[in-house]
């Protein structure tokens, strides 16, 4: 299926593994040029040899997004490199602060919604105004299913994607009308650096080896996962890469879960 994006301009955040990693992949492999930022330099080398494009496709740029200053530097470097982005995929996330309610302070729920939210807030404001100025622009923002189904053990994650959902859709209606389409992806328990990291410390706190700890996890954490695995990144990619096309001309607003089945409701 020719998606249309050949020649277009990506910005993945979050790019140097998991998701955002296998959404450039597919991306350049639909022709688009794309700009790919991480702020650990090291991964965002590996990730960008991973890929094996050239510069006049690929081009990695390092960024904290909490920086506003990083941001701006960050845009203003696609668009010396091929142009203002005309797609942009912010896979950029962490698990943050993680325990009961009453065991994590302020500095954990402010660390966990600067990451998972405020910085989707300052990159889409960063690439918005030259998508209005062209009339068109997609963008997809990762959520999780945690933003509709909440965990007792990591409230601020998921409270800072419920604010993902909402921020997706409030964008959708405000700039619609413009023909910039902004759609929402929410994974479940995918195979990814972080979600390795979380059974690495529960295998660690059983005893047992990292299979178990997966196993266990989706039986007891996890119950509504239907096929009984961890998505891999790829299976999220796809769906990103469906929003970010001329295929989804008609697609705004929105919220694709990609979750095996884990969100209770429809």
């Amino acid at each position: 299926m020719d998606l249309g994006i050949t020649g277009r301009v990506a910005l993945v955040t979050g790019g140097d593994s998991g998701i955002g990693l296998a959404t450039a992949r597919l991306l350049l492999d639909e022709g688009a040029r794309v700009v790919l930022t991480d702020q650990d330099a090291a991964a965002l080398e590996r990730a960008v040899a991973d890929l094996g494009a050239g510069p006049d496709r690929l081009v990695p740029v390092l960024a904290d997004l909490t920086v506003p200053a990083e941001v701006e530097a960050l845009v203003a470097r696609a668009h010396d490199a091929f142009g203002a982005p005309e797609i942009l995929v912010h896979a950029a996330g962490v698990t943050g602060a993680q325990g009961l309610f009453h065991e994590i302070d302020d500095a954990g729920w402010a660390r966990t919604i600067e990451v998972d939210l405020l910085a989707a807030v300052r990159v889409v404001r960063a690439v918005l105004g030259p998508m209005r100025e062209a009339g068109r622009g997609r963008i997809v923002l990762l959520a999780s299913e945690d933003g509709v189904q909440p965990y007792v053990d990591e409230l601020p994650y998921c409270a800072a994607k419920a604010g993902v959902l909402s921020l997706a859709k409030g964008l959708s209606k405000a700039y619609g009308p413009e023909g910039v389409l902004v759609n929402a992806v929410s994974p479940a328990f995918i195979a990814t650096p972080m979600t390795d990291a979380m059974m690495a410390e529960r295998a660690e706190e059983r005893g047992t080896d990292r299979d178990e700890a997966i196993a266990s996890f989706l039986d007891e954490e996890r119950p509504g996962m239907v096929l009984k695995r961890r998505g891999e990144p790829e299976e999220v990619a796809s769906v990103i890469a469906f929003l970010v096309s001329e295929r989804a001309s008609f697609v705004t607003g929105s919220n694709y879960r990609v979750d095996s089945g884990s969100v209770a409701t429809v």
